[in-house]
Formats: structure tokens, sequence, C-alpha cells
């Protein structure tokens, strides 16, 4: 074969060695995955420091969203309401782990500031140890004839200070809200105690 022979099969093999080679094929999107309350909690509060260097926590409420199935102490979505003494103001701001609408996105996002007043309910982040996959374990403990009953209820979490003691508590809601809620479970969010059944 000489040389322009050769140079004619250039294309040619140059095509066959494109359509064989290795290109990397893209691998599909891995589903979103749900987070904990103390995941989500951590993540906005990184973003509230920004807002005000001395924020507390108000609350933090389960959010969930029908893009992403809830495991076991974990949901799609987050909220969290930060406090800050020295502004007299409170915000909310949302994790979320999926695109669900313009006004609620993959990612932290913060609302407006509302004012707030100190009425000695917040508390400091240190103090929530216990996450909700955890409480979650202690509720059934207590609530898990309830759950057997009613297999197909969603479950919510709700963290805030607690009535009767001076430390945050989880509440594991079988429900969608504290609001629509028959049932729920109060554990201890800095030691997992048990505190007791709501109904």
């Amino acid at each position: 074969m000489n040389r322009r022979e050769l140079l004619a099969l250039t294309p040619a093999a140059l095509m066959i060695t494109a359509c064989g080679s290795d290109t990397p094929v893209k691998e599909a999107a891995k589903p979103a995955e749900p987070i904990t309350g103390l995941r989500a909690l951590y993540q906005a509060y990184g973003m509230a420091r920004q807002w005000a260097p001395d924020v507390s926590i108000l609350h933090v409420s389960s959010m969930d969203i029908a893009q992403v199935k809830p495991q076991p102490g974990k949901t799609g979505a987050w909220q969290v309401v930060f406090a800050s003494q020295a502004k007299g103001q409170k915000r909310a701001y949302v994790d979320c782990v999926f695109d669900v609408s313009p006004t609620l996105r993959k990612g932290v996002f913060a609302d407006a500031a509302n004012q707030w007043a100190d009425d000695h309910r917040s508390f400091v982040i240190a103090a929530a140890k216990i996450d909700t996959d955890a409480a979650l374990e202690v509720a059934m403990k207590h609530g898990g004839e309830y759950a057997k009953k009613n297999p197909t209820m969603p479950i919510s979490y709700y963290l805030e200070m607690g009535r009767n003691i001076n430390l945050p508590v989880w509440r594991v809601i079988w429900g969608e809200s504290v609001g629509s809620s028959v049932f729920s479970v109060l554990v201890e969010a800095t030691t997992g105690t048990f505190l007791s059944t709501l109904s």
C-alpha cells in the first residue's frame, strides 16, 4: 500500500477509531437522598451565622416533598428558624435536597427576617446532640404499637425547647404536622432520653 492509498484510508480509520474509543458514558443522575434533622440544622447554621453571629435555634421541622421518599429519621426538606437577640429578629432557612419549585429549591435558602422578642425559648446548637434517626428509634420503643396499627401514616419531626425542661426536645409525630397529629413521642435532644407520649 503506497502513501497515497494510506492517506485516503486515514479519515475512515479515524472514524472507526472514534467509534470504538473509550469515551466515558455519562452516568444517570442519582436520585436525591433524604437527610436527617441535625444535618439540615448544621447546614443552615453556617449560613445563619453570616446573618447574625449570635444565632440560636427556635425550632426545626421536617417537610415532606413528593419527589423524595422519606427514610427512617430522614426527609427531603427541613425548615430551621433561628433567632438573634442582638438584632431582635428571627429568620427561617429551608434546606431541601431537590428542586421542587421556584420557591423550594435544592440547597439552603433564607426567608426574610421578622421581628422577634426574646421569650427564652431558643437554645444553642451545642444542646442538640441527638439526631432524628436516633430519636425515631427511641420513639418506636414507646410508640411501636401505634406504628403497627398505622403503618402508612407519615412520620414528622419537630425540635424546640422543652415545655417542662430547659433542654431541646424532639417531637416524633405520627402525622403531617403537630396540629394534625393524634399521637407523638417526646425525646430529649441532648441525651436521647424518652420523656412522654402525647395522644
